[in-house]
């Protein structure tokens, strides 16, 4: 069946970097748009970035524009976000998600979800 899945979380540094992947099981996903949000304790899920399907277009959350890129790579059905220069504040559980909505930077807009992956910045 259709599934999602985060890979690549872990335990880093103030000022390291991940790279957490997002394999999808069927091609569909590779006409969909994708993308990453993050959800921390006690807060609310929100966005990080998000790719069209042709990756010609990218959307960033301030808090990660400049550190963050996200890419996909549709040969593999699998979404990237390497996030560089990681702060405490990032640390969360990071969920991938895909959809074909007209709002990517919105959780509305995706109706698959990957379990997430959790990301640890220590400082």
């Amino acid at each position: 069946q259709a599934q999602l899945v985060e890979s690549g979380g872990g335990l880093v540094q103030a000022g390291g970097s991940l790279r957490l992947s997002c394999a999808a099981s069927e091609r569909t996903f590779s006409r969909y748009a994708m993308g990453w949000f993050r959800q921390a304790p006690g807060k609310e899920r929100e966005f990080v970035a998000a790719v069209r399907w042709t990756g010609g277009n990218t959307y960033y959350a301030d808090s990660a524009k400049g550190r963050f890129t996200i890419s996909r790579d549709n040969t593999q059905n699998t979404v990237y976000l390497q996030m560089n220069s990681l702060k405490p504040e990032d640390t969360a559980v990071y969920y991938c998600a895909g959809g074909s909505g007209n709002f990517p930077t919105r959780a509305s807009s995706y109706p698959y979800w990957g379990q997430g992956t959790q990301v640890t910045v220590s400082s």
